[in-house]
C-alpha cells in the first residue's frame, strides 16, 4: 500500500512538472500570455496554460488507473501487487467518469475564459451546473444529518462552487492557489487515511503530486500561470476531497463535529474570499471584476516579498489545517480550543487588513 502511495504521488508529479514545461514552451510561442494590467500583481509578461497541465495529468493518471483495473490481466497483478480488491475500485468507476466529465466541462470553462474573458453569471451558472451533476450523480454531497439526497445536493453544490471560486480568487499571486490547495489536500488526505479510503486516499494522492510537479514553475518568481483553466479544476478538486472523505465515526465516539474539519482546513481561503467579495461590495464594486485587495496584496504593501508573502499564506493555512487534524481526536473542550485557535490565527490577518493606509488608493 506504501508503495502505491508513493508511486502514485512521485508518478503525477514527475507527470506534471513535464507537461509543464512542455506547455509552457507552447503557449510561449502562441502568445497565450498573462499581460501586466491594472487589476492583477504581474509586473512581466507571464505564459499561461498551467492549468492544461493540471488538467491533463489528472485526467491521464485517472483514466491510465481505470485501464489497469478494468484490463483482466493488469487487473489481477494490480490486486496481487497493491493489495487492493479491484472490485471495490470498478464498483466506483461509474463515479469517477462523472468527475472526469465535470472536471472536463470546468477545463474547457476556464480556458475559454482566459482566452475570451466571459462573463461572470455565465460562469458562475455552468459552474452551479457541474457541481449539482457531481453532488447528484457522483454522490460528491454531504449526507449526514440530511436524509433528503436532493437538499444534499443542492447545498453540496453550494459549496462546491464557494471552493471553486475560493481557489480561483487565491490565484492572485505566484504559488498562491497550487501551494494552499497542496496544504489543505494533505490535512484532507489524512483524514481519509485514518478512515481507510483508498479511493479518496488515491485521489487526494495523485492531486497533490499533480500541483507539486506545477509548483516546480509556478512558485516564486512564477515561470507560467494557472489561469482559470486550472484554478477552477483545483478548486472542484478540493471540494471533492472536501465533501467525500469521511471525518464522522459515530460508532467510535458519537462526537458530530469533526465534520467541520474542512472549514477550519480551509479557513484562509475562505476568508480571503468573503473579505474581499465583502470589500468590493462596500465600496459599490462587482464582487466578480479582480483586483488587487487580497490578503496577499496587503502583505506585499507592508514590504514584503512575493516568497515572503506566499510562505506567510501557507504558514496561516498549516496553523488552521494542523488544528483541523486533532477535531476527529478531541473531546468538546479541545474542539473548542481548535476553533479559537482559527479565529485568533484568522484575527491576525485581519489585523493586516487594517493596518494598511491609503488601501483604496493602492488598490
Amino acid at each position: 500500500m506504501i508503495v502505491l502511495a508513493i508511486a502514485l504521488l512521485t508518478g503525477s508529479l514527475i507527470l506534471s512538472a513535464g507537461l509543464t514545461a512542455a506547455v509552457r514552451k507552447i503557449v510561449i510561442r502562441t502568445d497565450f500570455v498573462a499581460r501586466p494590467a491594472a487589476d492583477r500583481y504581474n509586473q512581466n509578461i507571464i505564459p499561461l496554460g498551467g492549468g492544461i497541465a493540471i488538467f491533463a495529468t489528472i485526467l491521464i493518471v485517472i483514466l491510465s488507473a481505470i485501464m489497469v483495473v478494468v484490463v483482466p490481466g493488469l487487473s489481477s497483478l494490480f490486486a496481487e501487487r497493491a493489495k487492493i480488491n479491484p472490485a471495490d475500485f470498478i464498483a466506483r468507476i461509474d463515479e469517477l467518469i462523472v468527475i472526469l466529465l465535470c472536471i472536463v466541462i470546468l477545463f474547457v470553462l476556464g480556458l475559454w475564459d482566459d482566452k475570451k474573458h466571459l462573463g461572470p453569471f455565465f460562469k458562475l451558472g455552468i459552474q452551479f451546473a457541474v457541481a449539482f451533476i457531481a453532488a447528484a450523480f457522483a454522490k460528491i454531497r454531504v449526507e449526514l444529518f440530511i436524509q433528503n439526497w436532493i437538499i444534499a445536493s443542492v447545498l453540496s453544490a453550494f459549496w462546491i462552487v464557494l471552493i471553486i471560486n475560493a481557489f480561483n480568487f487565491l490565484d492572485n499571486m505566484d504559488g498562491a492557489s497550487a501551494g494552499i490547495a497542496v496544504i489543505t489536500s494533505s490535512i484532507l488526505f489524512t483524514a481519509a487515511a485514518f478512515s481507510g479510503q483508498i479511493l479518496v486516499g488515491g485521489l487526494a494522492l495523485v492531486f497533490i503530486g499533480t500541483l507539486l510537479g506545477f509548483l516546480v514553475f509556478n512558485f516564486p518568481p512564477a515561470k507560467i500561470f494557472m489561469g482559470d483553466a486550472g484554478s477552477l479544476v483545483v478548486g472542484f478538486f478540493v471540494a471533492l476531497l472536501s465533501l467525500r472523505t469521511t471525518y464522522y465515526h459515530q460508532a467510535q465516539s458519537g462526537q458530530w463535529y469533526p465534520v467541520l474539519m474542512p472549514l477550519v482546513a480551509m479557513a484562509v481561503p475562505l476568508y480571503d474570499f468573503i473579505s474581499v467579495t465583502l470589500l468590493r461590495i462596500s465600496q459599490g464594486k462587482s464582487p466578480f471584476v479582480g483586483d488587487t485587495q487580497h490578503f496577499s496584496h496587503r502583505l506585499k504593501r507592508h514590504g514584503l516579498t512575493d516568497t515572503q508573502t506566499v510562505l506567510t499564506l501557507y504558514l496561516a493555512t498549516l496553523c488552521t489545517g494542523l488544528g483541523a487534524t486533532f477535531l476527529s481526536q478531541v473531546n468538546l473542550t479541545g474542539a473548542i480550543l481548535v476553533f479559537m485557535q482559527t479565529i485568533l490565527v484568522l484575527s491576525i490577518i485581519a489585523v493586516f487588513e487594517t493596518t494598511v493606509k491609503n488601501d483604496k488608493e493602492a488598490a
